[in-house]
């Protein structure tokens, strides 16, 4: 996932921060949960979109052809 891509989820995770902020100003306990549970999903998101492009690709190599003799 490119810079560009991860740029909605910082937005939602900055929104959802500012939003937990007043959750906790305001004692709203249920929706602070509700946002913590949200925050993982979205950190546990961006991380798995990051996966692949740590894993270096492993080369299988190029099969090769079996002969007609080899079959029978």
């Amino acid at each position: 996932m490119s810079h560009a891509q991860h740029q909605p989820l910082d937005e939602i995770e900055s929104d959802l921060l500012a939003l937990r902020a007043r959750a906790e100003q305001e004692g709203w306990l249920g929706e602070i949960e509700g946002i913590d549970l949200t925050l993982t999903f979205l950190r546990q998101k961006r991380e798995e979109s990051q996966r692949p492009a740590r894993i270096a690709p492993v080369n299988l190599g190029m099969p090769g052809l079996r002969s007609a003799e080899s079959d029978r």
